[in-house]
């Protein structure tokens, strides 16, 4: 990763604008040609001695400054404020394409498509949720977050709100599914998204599963059930009529690490907070994309509030100080 090239303390215009000159071995003449401005007032500007309003000057170096980080890469700039260069730190990717999460969307994508049972599988903190919710906002799917206190009774009121069913309509839990089914029928290329759904099973009954699994065979619409690999060891060995039904397959594996390269890439990372990083995505017991993603936002905020651009093992440790690890 080339990491970009910014700077720590708090750099003029002028200043700015004279080491640009040098790394092109440009000279004023030649910057005020570019910038259509009077040679004499360029120098003067660079040299501290300029004397009337400086606005309209300052805003064609600005331009002339940006082009040329842009150009080059070295650094973004967000703004100058009275004369000082005030660097930016590149935001959080909202959704890292991941090879979990290209393959979780594909799931979803392939059951939608074609009516089909799906399963994904992962540990805590690995992405699923996250990944899951990114397609729920795509028409005609329907996401439902399972917890343990759900009973029958809730599971169905979930699926009925999420699908846009009226409310109050009532009846026994075997009349709602069945208009559930209806529902489906009517209203082909649904997804319905089943999330933690190891939280519906339990020694004592397999009930809820059974209404997914029924709306599944009595229905046209695709459904992955997502969990911890829990879900999967219940399905193969209690639910067996549900393992057979299963289209789509996938369990997460979590980040390699090229991908926790990528993730970072655009952040200025010494080489020892870069292994603490890898290290927090791949670590055995621990490590997750979660705790990654978690360490970075604390890492920005720090260098947020000191002003600093460059990610070191100090700053990771302090970052570290304010998480339950």
């Amino acid at each position: 990763m080339e990491a970009l090239n910014t700077y720590t303390k708090e750099m003029t215009l002028r200043e700015r604008v004279t080491e640009i000159l040098s790394e092109m071995k440009m000279t004023k003449a030649e910057l005020a040609m570019k910038i259509q401005y009077s040679r004499s007032a360029v120098s003067q500007y660079l040299g501290n001695k300029y004397s009337s309003d400086p606005t309209e000057i300052e805003s064609r170096l600005m331009d002339f400054v940006k082009a040329y980080e842009a150009e080059t890469g070295k650094q973004t700039v967000t703004q100058y404020a009275k004369g000082g260069y005030i660097p930016t730190i590149k935001q959080k990717i909202q959704y890292f394409e991941s090879k979990d999460f290209v393959q979780t969307i594909g799931v979803c994508k392939a059951c939608q498509e074609n009516m089909a049972l799906g399963i994904i599988v992962a540990k805590s903190g690995y992405g699923k949720t996250h990944t899951l919710k990114k397609y729920a906002k795509m028409p005609r799917v329907a996401y439902i977050e399972c917890d343990d206190t759900m009973a029958c009774r809730d599971l169905v009121e979930a699926i009925e709100i999420q699908i846009g069913m009226p409310k109050g309509a009532g009846g026994t839990i075997w009349s709602r599914v069945n208009r559930i089914r209806d529902f489906f029928n009517a209203n082909e290329g649904y997804l319905l998204i089943i999330d933690e759904a190891d939280k519906l099973i339990n020694k004592y009954t397999q009930k809820k599963m059974e209404i997914i699994r029924g709306i599944f065979d009595q229905s046209d619409v695709g459904i992955v059930i997502a969990g911890e690999p829990r879900l999967e060891a219940e399905i193969k060995g209690n639910l067996a009529r549900f393992a057979n039904r299963m289209d789509f397959y996938y369990k997460l594996k979590g980040l390699s690490e090229q991908e926790v390269r990528d993730y970072l890439e655009g952040y200025d990372v010494d080489d020892a907070a870069m292994m603490e990083f890898i290290s927090r995505a791949q670590n055995a017991q621990t490590g997750c994309f979660r705790l990654l993603d978690r360490t970075l936002s604390n890492v920005l905020r720090i260098l947020k509030d000191s002003g600093q651009t460059k990610v070191t093992m100090k700053i990771v440790s302090q970052a570290s100080n304010m998480m339950m690890l």
